[in-house]
């Protein structure tokens, strides 16, 4: 596996780490469900998805999320095959973020 699955603890201290960016790769009406703050958007089930991607700056760590985890871990494993090394799957996505405040 070219990423790691990590829980919300682990998740929220990465957060706190030097370019590290928080990628939301739900879609828009999702977003009633919440938010980890400072995420970026962009949304997996998008034609462009893999053209915005692509654009990022693979130096950096990416923390991705969705609503329950396999949307984002699909994203990283897209991701890994472009050339991004450091990636973290938030495992239960939104819901196992929103139940751990």
């Amino acid at each position: 596996m070219s990423f790691q699955n990590i829980e919300v603890d682990e998740f929220k201290v990465k957060m706190k780490e030097e370019n590290t960016v928080v990628l939301d790769v739900r879609t828009t009406p999702e977003l009633a469900e919440g938010a980890v703050p400072e995420s970026k958007m962009i949304n997996f089930m998008e034609p462009d998805f893999a053209e915005k991607i692509e654009a990022l700056d693979k130096d950096k760590t990416y923390l991705v999320y969705c609503r329950s985890g396999n949307r984002s871990a699909r994203a990283c494993e897209q991701m890994a095959g472009m050339g991004f090394a450091k990636l973290y799957n938030l495992l239960g996505g939104i819901h196992a973020w929103n139940d751990a405040d």
